[in-house]
């Protein structure tokens, strides 16, 4: 089984948050635990039994791997991604020690600047004449998924111009539809038509295409999203739902749109339209 190994202490799962499914955490009272990992629930599941607890496992003590040491398992942790999303999370084993290259800390960031100064003097005791070198997990994870914020802030944005390009067409094309069926207009409200059927009347053609672009760009957008989400290993599948809603705000923008031209032209005087005819 090929498994990330981490050295850690028995501060390390508190710290970050690290949940137990089953077993202990390490303790600093318990000199068998020199001999001890812990291992995730990847792993745990590649190793093919019921219950990993107190199962052993043999390391390599040296890189030719020729002497091994036998572990014992005392706990199994859940699974957390520590590597991208577009990864399944990898088989890793926490084995129990001082890993003086690297100290993971987590701070109340109400006075950063004299708190980063006091780990900086504890860095020093731990690892003289190496430099203090940090980072913070929370900037670590956004510059992991800067390049897809990015992308959905464009996205958001070229779908915003996108519908103000789309809904000044529609409201020339209905500016011009009533212009050019004043007559039939006139003549439908001195018969008795009413406002209502006057703006279906104006709006049904246009209703129809954007139905049948909505149709067409159905079928794509959902390929296309299915083919991005398929760069990651872990991803929400889009519901049927977000489809629907999204075809009727189309439906409904369109409406708003070429419904202000279509109530303005039900709503003037037929008398006038048939005099200027």
């Amino acid at each position: 089984m090929l498994a990330q190994t981490w050295v850690v202490d028995d501060n390390y799962l508190p710290t970050l948050g690290i949940k137990l499914t089953k077993g202990r955490n390490f303790s600093s009272q318990m000199p068998t635990d020199s001999a001890a990992m812990i291992v995730n629930e990847t792993a745990a599941k590649l190793m093919g039994v019921r219950d990993p607890l107190n199962k052993p496992m043999y390391l390599p003590m040296d890189n030719m791997a020729k002497t091994f040491k036998e572990y014992h398992i005392v706990g199994v942790i859940k699974d957390f991604n520590f590597a991208s999303l577009r990864n399944n999370v990898s088989p890793v084993i926490l084995m129990y020690g001082q890993d003086t290259g690297a100290l993971s800390v987590k701070v109340n960031t109400a006075n950063i600047t004299t708190l980063m100064a006091m780990i900086s003097d504890k860095w020093k005791s731990i690892k003289p004449g190496k430099e203090f070198e940090y980072s913070f997990m929370d900037d670590d994870f956004d510059s992991s998924y800067r390049a897809e914020q990015r992308m959905g802030t464009i996205f958001i944005i070229f779908t915003s111009l996108t519908i103000v390009i789309a809904c000044l067409g529609l409201f020339g094309l209905a500016a011009y539809a009533a212009e050019q069926r004043t007559k039939e207009i006139g003549i439908r409200k001195v018969l008795g038509a009413n406002v209502g059927a006057i703006v279906g009347m104006l709006s049904k053609d246009f209703i129809k295409l954007v139905m049948i672009a909505i149709v067409i760009a159905i079928p794509v957008a959902w390929v296309t999203m299915q083919q991005w989400l398929q760069g990651f290993a872990y991803r929400q599948n889009i519901q049927w739902w977000v489809v629907v809603l999204a075809a009727v705000l189309a439906v409904l923008i369109a409406f708003v749109t070429i419904s202000f031209q279509s109530i303005k032209a039900a709503l003037a005087n037929p008398v006038r339209s048939l005099k200027n005819e």
